[in-house]
C-alpha cells in the first residue's frame, strides 16, 4: 500500500441505530437515523456530504433522496459482511481523487423482523461446489480442521465467545448482555458440529453511518479525527472465491492484508491496543490470530486461553461485544468501536491509553484497517 496515503484521510462522524427487531421501520429509515447521528457527532451539515456509499440498502437513490442529498460521487455495495472494509477503502479512495470531500458511508439491515435466513432457498443463488449454502457450515468443518490439525478444543473456542459477552456486558447498547461461562458454551445447542449457538452472530435490524474526509477537512470540527494509518487487501478467489470455505483458514490473506497495513502505518502488532476482529463465527477470530502473527499458526487456541481477549489482558478484541453479543452488523459497527476507541468514548469497556486499533476481516476479500490518533 502506497505510505503517501498513511494518515491522510479520517473518520470524523460515526453513528449506530439501536439492534434489535423494528418491523415499523424500512431500510432507509434506519440509514436515515443513523446518518443523522454521525452528522451529529462530526458537526458538518448535510449540505456538505457530496459522497454517498450504501452497503445492504435496497436502492441507493432512494437513500439519498430519503436523507435530503445530491452528492457527486455514489456507489452501492452488496450486503456481504466483506463490504465493510472495502467499502472504507472505497470511501478513501473517493477522497483521494477529489471525487469528494465528505463521503458518508451508510449500512442498514433488517435481516431479523424479515426473518432473513443466512442458508438454505435465501442463498441459492451463491455458488459452492460443495453443497453448503450456509456459511455455518463451512465455518464449521473448517473449525474441525482446526482441531484435527492442532489440536484446538472447543473449550479453547469458548474463550471467544466467553470474552465477547463480557465487553458486551459492559456496553448498554449490545443485544446480549447476560452473563456465559465456558461451561455453558459447551452446554449450548449444536447448530453445525462442533459449533453451537453461542458460536454465531446475532442477526438484526439497525444500521450504521461512517463519515470520511481528507485530513486537512478533519480539523476543527467536533470532534478529533481519527486517522486511518494503514490499510490491506488480499482475495482469494482462486482458491475459495466466495463460498467461505478454505482449507488454510485464509492464513496467507491475512497475513498479506496485515502486513501491507502494518508497513503503511509504520508500526507492528505489537503496537496494537485493541482488536476488532470480524467474528461471523467464533471460528473466524483465531484465524485471523495467527494470520496477523499475534501467535504461531495453529497456536489460537492456547493464545486465547485464561482470558486474553479481554479487556485489561494481553489483546483486548472486539470491545463492544462484536456480531456474537453486540450486534452482526456485518463489520461496520466494529470499525465504529475502533473509532469509539480511539477517540477514548467506551466508558467502561475503554481501553485504557488507547492509540491504535486495527480492524480484520479474514474472509475471501481479506481487509485491514489501522485506525490511530495520528
Amino acid at each position: 500500500m502506497p505510505k503517501s496515503l498513511k494518515n491522510k484521510f479520517a473518520v470524523v462522524g460515526v453513528g449506530n441505530t439501536a439492534y434489535g427487531s423494528f418491523p415499523e421501520k424500512s431500510d432507509y429509515g434506519l440509514g436515515a437515523d443513523a446518518f443523522k447521528l454521525a452528522l451529529e457527532d462530526s458537526g458538518l451539515q448535510k449540505a456538505q456530504i457530496d459522497g454517498l456509499l450504501c452497503c445492504r440498502v435496497p436502492y441507493y437513490a432512494q437513500m439519498g433522496a430519503v436523507l435530503g442529498i445530491d452528492p457527486r460521487w455514489t456507489v452501492t455495495l452488496p450486503g456481504h459482511g466483506r463490504m465493510s472494509g472495502m467499502g472504507i477503502i472505497e470511501g478513501m479512495m473517493a477522497l483521494e481523487c477529489g471525487a469528494a470531500d465528505y463521503v458518508a458511508l451508510i449500512y442498514t439491515n433488517i435481516g431479523r423482523s424479515r426473518r432473513m435466513n443466512y442458508g438454505g432457498e435465501d442463498m441459492a443463488g451463491i455458488w459452492d461446489p460443495w453443497g453448503m449454502t450456509s456459511p455455518g457450515a463451512a465455518h464449521a468443518l473448517m473449525f474441525q480442521m482446526h482441531m484435527a490439525q492442532y489440536g484446538t478444543t472447543t473449550r479453547q473456542l469458548a474463550e471467544v465467545s466467553v470474552a465477547f459477552r463480557e465487553h458486551a456486558i459492559l456496553n448498554p447498547n449490545a443485544v446480549m448482555r447476560h452473563p456465559i461461562t465456558i461451561d455453558d458454551h459447551e452446554r449450548s445447542r449444536r447448530i453445525v458440529e462442533p459449533l453451537g449457538l453461542l458460536d454465531y452472530c446475532l442477526v438484526n435490524d439497525g444500521a450504521v453511518c461512517m463519515i470520511l474526509t481528507t485530513k486537512e477537512r478533519a480539523q476543527d470540527l467536533k470532534k478529533p479525527p481519527v486517522y486511518i494509518s494503514g490499510y490491506g487487501a488480499q482475495d482469494a478467489f482462486s482458491r475459495s472465491s466466495i463460498s467461505n470455505f478454505d482449507e488454510n483458514f485464509w492464513y496467507e490473506e491475512t497475513r498479506s492484508a496485515g502486513q501491507q497495513a502494518y508497513e503503511m502505518a509504520g508500526v507492528s502488532n505489537s503496537d496494537i491496543d485493541g482488536l476488532m476482529a470480524y467474528d461471523n463465527f467464533s471460528p473466524t477470530v483465531l484465524f485471523s490470530l495467527e494470520g496477523l502473527g499475534f501467535c504461531e499458526r495453529g497456536d489460537s487456541g492456547s493464545f486465547v486461553e485464561g482470558g486474553s481477549l479481554r479487556l485489561g489482558s494481553r489483546l483486548p478484541t472486539n470491545t463492544d461485544g462484536g456480531h456474537l453479543s453486540n450486534s452482526y452488523m456485518q463489520g461496520w459497527a466494529l470499525n465504529v468501536e475502533a473509532v469509539r476507541q480511539v477517540r477514548g468514548e467506551c466508558g467502561e469497556r475503554q481501553i485504557p491509553d488507547c492509540n491504535v486499533v486495527q480492524y480484520i476481516q479474514a474472509c475471501p476479500c481479506t481487509r485491514s484497517i489501522i485506525y490511530t490518533r495520528g
